[in-house]
C-alpha cells in the first residue's frame, strides 16, 4: 500500500489457506472516501458474490471515524498458490494500492458434520433454488426464473440481504418486483419446508445456443437451536450468518426456423392480433385524418418493430406517434402497441390506403403467420383538383380526311417582316452557351456525394443509433423520479451509442467485451470507469429504488460519457 498521511487502504481475507470446496471473502477497506475503485483480477477464482459495499461513519467524543469496505466472495478454480493482485483507489487526488496477498489452495477438505455445530445445522436446513419455466425456449420466447429460499421447520429465517444479482447477459429482462417477502409452505426433496420468493424475472433470450444464467447470492441470518437451555428448560437459539448461492442455470435457446419465414418478418414472437383503422373516412381537402396500426396480444411486444406504412406522395404524412400499453408478469409481456399517423390530403378524390402486413412466429403452432389489414378508402369530397396528370389526345384512324380535319384553319397567311433579333453573339448568348460547362463539375460532385451517402449503410445505421440514443436520453430525463423507467431508458441510450461506435450488435455487448473494445480505442480510463458505474447502476436499479439526487447525478454522467464516446 502506498503510504500517505492519515490515509489507510488495505485488503483483508477471511483465510489464507482453503480447500477447493470452500469460499474466500476478501475485503478492501479504506478510512477515507475515494473514487475510481478498481479491484484486482480474480482470474483464479469464480466470483460467487459481490461486490457489496458497506460504510461506517460515526462520531465519538468529537472525533469522526469513517470506514468504507468493498467485499467479494470467491470460490477457487484450481489447487496451488495463488496471488491476489493490488486493488487501487483514488483519494484526494492520490492513487493508493493494496499489498498483494498469497493464498494457498488445497484439495477439497472435509466439512465437519457435527450435528451440534450451528454452521452444520444451518447448512442442512436451507437451500436456494432457481426455478425456470422453460429450459429450451425459442429465440425471443419468454422464460420466467424464480429464486426461492427454502428453510426447514427446524430453523428460523431472521434476516436476508441480496449480495449479488444475476446480470442476465444475452437476455432482455424485466424484474418482477416483490413488495413484501412472504413465507409460504411447500416441499423440498419430498420434505415439508417453508420458502420465500426472493427474486423473480421474465427473460427473453436474444441469442440462440447455450446461454448461462449467473447465480444469485444471498447473505442470510438464521436462528438455529443450540445445546444451551433457558430457565424453563427449552433450547436457546443461536444466530448464524451464511452466504448462500443458487447454482448457475443453463438454457438451450432454439433459433427461429428459416422455413416459411416471411420477407417482412421483424422478430415478433408470441400470439398477436393486428389491424389498421382510419378516421374519418370522409373529409375535405386540408382536413386531417388519423391512421392507426394496432398490435395486441402476448409476446415480445417491447422488442418488436411495427410494420412500415407508406402512402401516396399526394398525401402529407406527419411523424407517427407510438403509444404502448404493456404489462409484464411471469408469463411474459401482454397488452398492445398503437402507432398513429396524422395525414392531410391536399386535393379532392378517392385515396385507397394500401394493405399492411404484420408477420410473427406463433409459438402454439410453431409456424409463421401473416395478418393483412382491411382495405380502406379515404373519400375527400371538397377541395382543389390535382391537374398534374396529362391527357393523351388521339385521333381515330379513318375517322376523317386530312383535308376535312383542318378545314377550319386558314390556308393562306399574310407574312409580316420583322427586324432580326440581335441575340447571336450577345452577352446572353455566351452566358447560356457557357453555363453548362460551369455547372457540370458541380453536378458531378453532388452526384458523387449522394452516391456515397446511399452506399454508406454503416453510416446510416450509425446515425440511426445516435438518434435512438438521444431519444432514450430524453426519455430518461422525462422519467426522472421513476427509477425503473429512468434507468431502463438510460441503459438503452448507452447501449445504442456503444453499438454505433463499436460496430457490435447490442445482443453481443457485455461488460467484458465493452471494456476490451473501449480500451483498444484508448478511451479515457476515467470515462470508462464512469461508464462501468453507470451500467452497474442501471442493473442495480432493477432491484433497489434510487433517490432523485442519484438519478440526476447518473443522468449528468451519462450525458458526459456519451459526449466522450462521440469523439472515438
Amino acid at each position: 500500500m502506498t503510504a500517505q498521511t492519515d490515509v489507510s487502504f488495505e485488503a483483508k481475507v477471511s483465510k489464507q489457506q482453503l480447500g477447493l470446496n470452500e469460499r474466500l471473502r476478501i475485503d478492501f477497506i479504506m478510512n477515507q472516501d475515494g473514487d475510481n475503485f478498481t479491484p484486482p483480477s480474480f482470474d483464479q477464482f469464480v466470483m460467487v458474490g459481490g461486490p457489496s459495499q458497506s460504510i461506517s461513519n460515526s462520531w465519538i467524543n468529537g472525533t469522526r471515524s469513517f470506514s468504507k469496505t468493498y467485499s467479494y466472495y470467491l470460490s477457487p478454480k484450481t489447487k496451488g498458490n495463488v496471488t491476489i493482485g493490488q486493488a487501487t483507489i483514488e483519494i484526494a487526488g492520490n492513487i493508493f494500492k493494496t499489498q498483494p496477498i498469497q493464498i494457498s489452495i488445497t484439495s477439497a477438505v472435509d466439512i465437519p458434520k457435527d450435528p451440534n455445530d450451528p454452521e452444520y445445522v444451518a447448512d442442512q436446513n436451507i437451500a436456494l433454488v432457481a426455478e425456470l419455466s422453460n429450459a429450451n425456449p425459442y429465440l425471443n420466447e419468454a422464460v420466467s426464473i424464480v429464486y426461492k429460499l427454502y428453510v426447514s421447520n427446524d430453523v428460523y429465517l431472521s434476516g436476508l440481504n441480496v449480495i449479488d444479482q444475476p446480470k442476465y447477459n444475452n437476455f432482455w429482462n424485466q424484474i418482477i418486483p416483490i413488495n413484501k417477502l412472504e413465507i409460504e409452505s411447500g416441499t423440498y426433496k419430498n420434505q415439508p419446508y417453508n420458502y420465500v420468493v426472493v427474486s423473480r424475472a421474465v427473460l427473453y433470450p436474444q441469442k440462440s445456443g447455450e446461454l448461462t444464467i449467473e447465480p444469485l447470492t444471498l447473505d442470510i441470518s438464521l436462528e438455529v437451536p443450540s445445546q444451551r437451555r433457558n430457565m424453563f428448560g427449552g433450547f436457546l437459539r443461536q444466530t448464524v450468518r451464511k452466504t448462500i448461492t443458487a447454482p448457475s442455470r443453463a438454457i438451450q435457446v432454439k433459433p427461429l426456423p428459416e422455413l416459411g419465414k416471411p420477407d417482412d418478418f421483424s422478430g415478433a414472437v408470441g400470439s398477436f392480433d393486428f389491424n389498421m383503422t382510419a378516421s374519418p373516412e370522409v373529409l375535405k381537402a386540408g382536413e386531417a385524418f388519423q391512421v392507426s396500426l394496432n398490435v395486441s396480444g402476448q409476446g415480445n411486444l417491447k422488442l418488436l418493430n411495427m410494420p412500415e406504412f407508406k402512402l401516396s406522395s399526394a398525401l402529407e404524412v406527419y411523424e407517427p406517434e407510438r403509444s404502448d400499453n404493456i404489462r409484464t408478469n411471469l408469463s411474459g409481456m401482454s397488452g398492445g402497441i398503437k402507432v398513429n399517423y396524422t395525414v392531410v390530403p391536399s386535393y379532392r378524390g378517392a385515396y385507397p390506403l394500401p394493405q399492411v402486413a404484420f408477420s410473427y412466429f406463433d409459438l402454439s403452432s410453431k409456424t409463421y403467420k401473416t395478418i393483412l389489414s382491411d382495405a380502406i378508402t379515404i373519400d375527400v369530397t371538397e377541395g382543389p383538383v390535382n391537374n398534374t396528370t396529362q391527357s393523351n389526345l388521339t385521333v381515330e384512324k379513318g375517322s376523317t380526311s386530312s383535308t376535312m380535319a383542318f378545314a377550319g384553319f386558314k390556308s393562306q397567311t399574310n407574312m409580316v417582316s420583322v427586324s432580326q433579333d440581335k441575340f447571336f453573339n450577345s452577352k446572353s448568348f455566351w452566358a447560356w452557351l457557357l453555363a453548362p460547362l460551369f455547372l457540370l463539375p458541380i453536378v458531378f460532385i453532388i452526384k458523387r456525394k449522394l452516391d456515397a451517402r446511399s452506399a454508406d449503410v454503416v453510416g446510416a445505421r450509425s446515425k440511426s443509433d445516435w438518434r435512438k440514443a438521444h431519444k432514450y436520453l430524453r426519455e430518461a430525463k422525462a422519467a426522472m423520479g421513476e427509477s425503473n423507467l429512468f434507468y431502463a431508458a438510460l441503459e438503452r441510450a448507452l447501449y445504442n451509442v456503444l453499438k454505433s461506435k463499436l460496430k457490435v450488435p447490442i445482443s453481443e455487448l457485455d461488460k467484458n467485451s465493452i471494456q476490451e473494445l473501449l480500451v483498444k480505442k484508448r478511451v479515457d480510463p476515467r470515462k470508462l470507469s464512469e461508464l462501468n458505474e453507470l451500467l452497474q447502476s442501471c442493473e442495480f436499479a432493477r432491484y433497489t429504488p434510487s433517490a432523485m439526487d442519484g438519478m440526476k447525478s447518473d443522468y449528468e454522467k451519462a450525458a458526459a460519457v456519451i459526449v466522450e464516446l462521440s469523439k472515438i
